[in-house]
Formats: structure tokens, sequence, C-alpha cells
């Protein structure tokens, strides 16, 4: 990848909606990081990590997951929002904060400014999940929903910020929130050995530019492996100089759905991050789905971004030792109950088969009992005796069914199919 200008005081030109916008800001060091990571120590959780044989089998290398999504409020945006409401605490206390948020770093914020003492305004963009406003406003903070996209709720932010002359708290582009975002690269290196890679989930870049820093710093060799969903490249469009993006489709990784990378954010990944790939939306679905499935634990879209990109992605990984970084675990109720639904669909365990059936007693019966014999669950049963694509004298009943997987389907339909059922799938709507 390019690299960008180095040092604590490197400066350069962004172009945003046709206007160069000069930012000079340090960039943070590992001493930054090794500092946050000492003001942090007994107020941020010291989340485990832990190797997946499961996982590993399925994805064809060596998986240590990071379970980030066990701190407090679920989510490792803890680790920046903190140290950067300490350190505006050294320089005086503020007399409130302001931060835009799609959730996560909305509760982080709202959590440790309550804990501290001070208020804590957020604005959050409408489409944010139910559960993220809930939970933000639980945690004491004034929320207000407004902008249609993450990038109009930062306007609305500033304006907050200026009328009441709160400190803003960006959610990635402050040195200070990237710094305590490179706390987990250090907690990563003290409880994983021989690691080849890291994986990162990337919204604005606050983590992965914090995990670059820490890991670059004192264990070179590894390889920092960024992810985007791949309805939102903004990071990769930035390190290609390429314009920011106009729309704003619906993702399940809402955490990460920001449409212009970080200004210094930019410049870090450019510099240490050796890899950015996409995921799309089934993919990050399906890690979603496994996480629960087989590590029994709850990760939002966002969260299992890092998983999807080893799972779609099987030849960069293969035979290799990779760290995965279970970054939130704050997903919708119902979102989460439909992605597990789903799932069982693409893996052929809930099934919708049309039978067409004499209209006459004991037809449905015997099919049940055929069913029954081998194995399949029925879970919802439709008549239809009306279309008009119907003898008079038959009915077509529409099933969905539950069962082991794409075999037993392919069972169930030869053992139909033998007795006089013709049986046919359909896609569940």
């Amino acid at each position: 990848m390019s690299k960008a200008p180095t040092g604590r005081a490197a400066t350069t030109a962004i172009a945003t909606s046709g206007r160069p916008i000069i930012v000079s800001q340090a960039l943070p060091t590992i001493g930054d990081i090794l500092a946050a990571a000492q003001r942090l120590r007994g107020s941020i959780v010291r989340t485990p990590s832990l190797p997946s044989l499961t996982l590993s089998r399925i994805a064809g290398c060596s998986i240590v997951l990071k379970f980030e999504n066990h701190q407090f409020t679920a989510s490792f945006k803890e680790r920046g929002a903190l140290n950067k409401l300490l350190r505006l605490s050294e320089q005086g206390a503020p007399s409130g904060v302001c931060a835009v948020s799609a959730g996560n770093h909305a509760q982080g914020l709202a959590y440790h400014a309550a804990r501290l003492g001070i208020p804590a305004t957020i604005v959050m963009p409408a489409g944010t999940p139910m559960t993220k406003i809930v939970r933000t406003r639980e945690h004491g903070a004034r929320v207000i929903v407004d902008g249609a996209t993450l990038e109009d709720a930062m306007a609305i932010a500033r304006r907050e910020a200026e009328a009441e002359g709160l400190a803003m708290v960006h959610p990635y582009d402050d040195p200070d929130v990237i710094a305590g975002q490179g706390t987990m690269g250090l907690e990563l290196l003290e409880q994983c050995e021989d690691l080849d890679a890291i994986v990162v989930p990337i919204g604005g870049g606050g983590l992965i530019s914090g995990v670059a820093i820490a890991i670059k710093s004192l264990a070179p060799t590894v390889e920092i492996i960024g992810v985007q969903a791949s309805a939102y490249p903004s990071m990769i469009r930035a390190v290609a100089d390429l314009p920011a993006l106009t729309e704003a489709p619906v993702t399940i990784a809402e955490g990460i759905a920001v449409k212009q990378a970080g200004l210094l954010t930019r410049r870090i990944v450019r510099e240490k991050v050796d890899r950015l790939l996409e995921v799309d939306e089934a993919s990050i679905e399906r890690a979603v789905a496994l996480l629960q499935s087989v590590e029994k634990t709850v990760v939002e879209g966002a969260g299992a971004a890092a998983l999807a990109a080893v799972l779609e992605h099987r030849d960069v990984f293969e035979g290799r030792r990779v760290a995965i970084p279970l970054t939130g675990g704050n997903i919708d109720g119902r979102v989460f109950a439909s992605v597990i639904m789903r799932e069982l669909v693409r893996e052929g365990q809930l099934v919708r088969l049309e039978v067409p059936i004499r209209d006459q007693p004991g037809a449905l019966a015997k099919l049940t009992t055929i069913m029954g014999e081998q194995g399949a669950n029925i879970l919802e049963v439709a008549h239809d005796r009306l279309s008009l694509a119907l003898n008079a004298k038959g009915a077509s009943l529409s099933l969905i069914v539950q069962l082991q997987g794409m075999a037993h389907r392919d069972q169930l339909i030869d053992a139909l199919h033998r007795d006089g059922f013709a049986a046919v799938v359909r896609e569940i709507d």
C-alpha cells in the first residue's frame, strides 16, 4: 500500500466536497498507546482471547477469537471513549461532551461519562438499531436521533457542541481515541503467541489504526488486515484516492457503515496496514450465525466482519494463525433472530415444500406419515384448493419443514417421489 507522511506532526490535505481540508493533528505513537493502557487499567475489561477449534476447522486456519463483546457495553469502543474522557479531565474537567455514533461509541462514551460525572449528548442517525438508542439513554446520555447518515449526524453534533460549549469526542478520527483503541492490540500480543495476522473491521478506521500502531511497533512481522462491508468500502476508496461514497445502502454491519474514512486514520492505514478486504452481506450473516451456533456468543454484523473475511477469503488465511476480534455484540434482537433463521434456510435446515395431493380422506395422513418416517419436522402447513392451476379434485400443500441439512432434504424428496408425491422445493419468502 502507498505510504502516508510519517511523524507526529505530519500534515496532509484531503479533498471533501470539492474543498481541501488541511489536517495537522499529531499521529498517536506506541508511547501514547502504552500510556492509554495504564490510564484504562481497572476501568476496562481485559477481554479473553481464546482459540476456536471448530471455526478453525471450518475456515482452514488456526483462529483465535478476542471477545470484545464482553466489555460492559459490549464493544471495544469503550477503550477510545474512556481514554479521551480521561485526557480531557487531565486538561480540566469539561462542562460536557458531545459525540455522534450509530451505537457503540455512544454507549461507551455515555457509560464512562456518567461514571466520571460528565454530561454527555449523543447524536444518533435515523436507522440506528432501537436497542442501541435505548441503552445509550439508559446510560444517562441526552440522545438526539437525527440525520439520514453518520455524516449528517456529525454535522448536527458539531452544531450542538458549538451551541452548548461541549467538547467533541469523535468516534474514530481523534489521536486519544485511536490510542485507546490500540490497547486491544497490546492485549492481543500479550495473550496470543506466534500470530501470523490480525483481522480488524473498519468503519472510520479508529480501531485498525490503533491496533496497527501497536502491532507494527512491537511485532512488525504480524500482518494487519482490514475488512470492510462491500456496501461501504470507504477506507478502500480513501487509500486509493477515490471520491467518498455518496450512497447509503442498507447493511447488517451498520457499526462500520461509514461513507467517508477518517482523515487521520487513512494516513495510518496507508502506512501501517498490509491489506484491505471486502466482505458481502451473506458472509457477514453467516459469521453472526456461526458465532452463535459454535461459540454461543452474540455478535453484531460489524463485530463479525473479521470472521466473515476469513470465511470468504480462505486463500488469504489458509494454514495461518489468525486473531479475530469480535468487536461488538449490540445487535437488534429481531435482526439477530432473522439472521439465525435465514442461516437455517441457507444450510437446508428450513425448507419450504410444495406438494400436490388428491383432495380426499387419508391423503394428508399418508404424506405426513412418510415425512415422519424420514425424520422431518413439519412446522407450518397451508392448503390451497382454489388455484385454477389445480385439478378440481386436487389440492396443493405448502409446508415449512425442519431438516438436518441438504442431504436430509434430498433424502426426503426421494422418499416422497417414490410414494407418488411430486414434491418441489420452493424458496422461503
